[in-house]
């Protein structure tokens, strides 16, 4: 079997396309780890109509295809990265952080400052990239091929920045490849995306939160420190990843307020043991991630700990879930992705731990419907439920997200076999007019989501 199909990159963000040819190369060095076997390597055909690049793909489809595609087509496919490194300590994360950027389908070009080539030698950068690293600015003037109106970088990513950069990149000082690179960014309106990493005392002088202060209001992002052991540590990787995404990406979701709730809820049986289920909360934390990404500003209501892509409202109960929810809603909520798994009964709760050995009875009373008391409460807010089924049977799947889609009014129902509860990946059916499979990582079926949700209030 044959597959046809089109990638398309607006011109602007498009990567160099070499002429038609074999896929060689995909950010991982080996067509069969893409593709299966080699035999099966895809042949491209790049063309160019209007303001789009369009690259053809031709191949035959092998077992699990589809996953190892998508996995092609990752949250940051197509984005070229310029990479500039500056003298902190931190700068030996790099290498880490340039393979996590190219696994998530960037193409990364390193800029490196002479302190930072103390800390950290331009080979390893030049190895994790798989490309030459900018260490001075010479007669090939890097930083304009770089970051100029014309120039390669989608995104121009500082991490990390030192507080002595952060400052020289607010008065324009531009005496190192990395500011000059962010003064040529910033005047050309290519994305600039900041990681922070110094002492807390450095992070906390009024010089440099004037100068975070100065280059926030020009549009850059800043992700913020972690501080631990009064350190302003460098952003996980995730967080940065995000900011990049978010940063080189459509924004379909900005100036919109979404809340997602995830993962199971506890009812307490006693002080020590808990009535729950088997939900890991993956699913709905990939849906507010991704739309974060997208510009939304997200309000996550789960078990878990704080995230970096959302406001977080931790919660064990369903009532603390319902409540919650509510209180969220209440400040201005735009949508509500209702992908946790709330508990459908409760038990009273014994004031001290009920004594092993002996035959018990529960009382189970049912909980409240949160998407009934939502849609009651919210008639126009665009919903989406969730609906997890033990059958097997997608047909029956199909029908009882239908069935609820209706009776609540839900712009769509994802509809799930329970087996995947707490697994990393998913098959997972968008049921709305029509149905959509998604048979992928629950990060996959998070954008998938995301993307869809975007289609609703746009529609709306």
């Amino acid at each position: 079997m044959i597959l046809i199909c089109g990638l398309t990159f607006p011109r602007v963000n498009a990567r160099k396309i070499p002429s038609a040819g074999i896929i060689t190369q995909t950010g991982v060095n080996q067509t069969d780890q893409i593709w299966g076997a080699k035999n099966t390597s895809p042949i491209w055909h790049p063309l160019a109509v209007g303001e789009t690049n369009i690259l053809l793909i031709f191949c035959h489809l092998t077992p699990g295809f589809s996953r190892r595609l998508v996995n092609i087509i990752a949250m940051l496919n197509g984005v070229n990265v310029a990479l500039g490194v500056s003298g902190s300590i931190a700068a030996v994360k790099v290498v880490e952080l340039a393979h996590e950027l190219r696994r998530q389908g960037a193409t990364v070009r390193g800029v490196m400052t002479e302190s930072a080539q103390g800390i950290i030698h331009p080979w390893a950068v030049e190895f994790a990239t798989e490309n030459p690293v900018v260490t001075d600015i010479t007669g090939q003037v890097e930083h304009v091929e770089l970051c100029g109106r014309s120039g390669w970088a989608d995104v121009l990513l500082l991490a990390p920045a030192t507080a002595n950069t952060v400052g020289k990149i607010a008065t324009a000082v531009d005496d190192t490849p990395v500011t000059t690179c962010a003064t040529t960014a910033l005047g050309a309106d290519v994305p600039v995306v900041i990681a922070p990493a110094m002492h807390e005392p450095m992070y906390d002088h009024p010089g440099v939160l004037d100068a975070i202060e100065t280059v926030e209001s020009w549009g850059v992002t800043f992700v913020s420190p972690r501080i631990e052991e009064e350190k302003a540590k460098i952003a996980t990787e995730d967080a940065i990843i995000t900011a990049v995404a978010s940063t080189a990406g459509s924004q379909p979701l900005a100036g919109q307020h979404i809340v997602v709730t995830a993962g199971a809820t506890a009812e307490s049986i006693d002080p020590i043991r808990v009535l729950t289920n088997r939900s890991s909360g993956r699913t709905g934390r990939a849906v507010a991630r991704e739309c974060r990404i997208r510009g939304a500003e997200v309000t996550l209501i789960h078990t878990g700990d704080d995230v970096h892509y959302a406001q977080t409202r931790s919660v064990e109960s369903a009532a603390e879930m319902r409540s919650a929810t509510f209180k969220s809603l209440d400040t201005g909520a735009d949508a509500l992705v209702c992908a946790a798994a709330i508990s459908d009964y409760t038990v009273d709760t014994a004031s001290e731990k009920l004594r092993s050995g002996e035959p018990r009875t529960l009382k189970l009373e049912p909980t409240e419907k949160l998407l009934d008391a939502v849609r009651n409460a919210y008639p126009e807010l665009p919903i989406v439920g969730f609906k997890a089924e033990t059958s097997g049977d997608e047909e029956s799947m199909v029908a009882m997200a239908e069935s609820l889609r209706n009776r609540i009014d839900l712009s769509f129902v994802v509809a799930n076999n329970a087996s995947v509860m707490g697994n990393t990946e998913t098959r997972a059916i968008l049921v709305d007019n029509s149905t959509t499979v998604v048979d992928d990582s629950k990060q996959v079926l998070g954008a998938t989501i995301a993307d869809r949700l975007a289609e609703n209030i746009d529609d709306n």
